[in-house]
Order: structure tokens, then sequence, then C-alpha cells
């Protein structure tokens, strides 16, 4: 049998930490559990990270540079503001749903464990997720599309709700619910709000 390499090895340990969250709730991240989950032992995980919250801030810097990465692309992309909208809104929802248990992460360990590095981490995703989607939402006002009127760092804090709206639509719906029916009843209610 191939021994794994160790990026193998990390993605799978950060993968059943979200997995473990997402399914037994934060209070049952343990070591124990963790290693339990990817059949391997607790010294091998420290193997691949010196403490927990390496793993933690590991996965917090996979959603910056992935999640953080795509939405910018869509962003600054040259298609029109509607369609960046859209795949800006769609690319949160995809993100957010295959990583089930990211949202949980992220503000319970930043809260609950008063994390000053992690804090910073969590309010540079925040601001970037903000100030991506009000350039869509400025440049689709600039374009003379949508309403000059509408406070776009209102809106913004709108699509900034989406991580909430969707961990309970998750939970609730025992993690499997429709992505593209989701999206474009958003959609739909973003563009009720910029349409002139």
């Amino acid at each position: 049998m191939t021994r794994k390499t160790t990026d193998i090895r990390q993605e799978e340990i950060k993968q059943a930490v979200l997995d473990i969250i997402y399914t037994d709730g934060l209070k049952n991240l343990s070591t124990h559990n963790l290693a339990k989950r990817i059949g391997m032992s607790e010294g091998s995980i420290f193997r691949h990270f010196a403490t927990k919250q390496d793993i933690i801030l590991s996965i917090i810097n996979d959603v910056q540079n992935d999640f953080i990465g795509q939405l910018r692309k869509v962003s600054i992309s040259d298609e029109d503001p509607e369609t960046r909208l859209k795949k800006f809104i769609c690319t949160t929802i995809e993100y957010l749903t295959a990583n089930k248990g990211i949202t949980m992460l992220v503000f319970s360990e930043a809260s609950h464990n008063n994390d000053a590095a992690l804090k910073i981490q969590l309010q540079q995703i925040f601001n970037s997720q903000k100030n991506l989607v009000s350039k869509i939402i400025f440049d689709g006002i600039t374009a003379g599309t949508w309403d000059d009127k509408i406070p776009v760092e209102n809106l913004a804090m709108l699509y900034m709700g989406i991580p909430v709206s969707l961990n309970i639509e998750l939970i609730l719906s025992g993690g499997e619910f429709q992505t593209d029916n989701y999206c474009d009843k958003l959609m739909q209610l973003m563009l009720k709000i910029l349409k002139k």
C-alpha cells in the first residue's frame, strides 16, 4: 500500500475537522475524535500539524486562498454586473455547502477562544467579501443598470447574511438541499432590490 503524502494527510485532517464540527458539533472536536474519524493515531495527527490551533489556522488560510480567491476572480471579471453577482452568490453557496462546518468553525473559534490572530483573519475574510460584492454592485450602478439610491453597504451586509441562513438550511435539511434553487432565490431577491 502506498503511503499518503503529507499534503494529502493534512487535507484529510482538515476535512475531518469540518465533518466533526458539522455532524457532531464543535464541543466534540478533540484529537481523539479526529484520530478515530480518519483512522490514524493522535500522534500521527501531530506529525502533520503541531497543534489543534494550527489545523484551524490552516483551514482559515484555505478559506482566504480558495474561497476569497474564487470570489475575487468573479468580482473583477469582464462579465456584466448581473452575471457576476449571480456567480458571486452561487460561488459562496457552493463553497459553503461543499465545506459544511466552515462557518461554525470560523465564528466559534474566533469568538469563544478570543484568539487575536484568528479574529484578524476572520476580519480580513469578512472585509474581502464585503468589498468584492460591493464592487460588483457599484459597477452595476455605474453602468446605469441598478438604482443609484441603493445603499451599497447595506446590500453588502445582506449578502453577508448568506452563511448564517445557509447554515440553518443545511442543519434543518440534514445537509441536503438544492443549491441552484437557493442561489436563484437569493439572486431574485437581490435584483428586486437593485433594479431601477
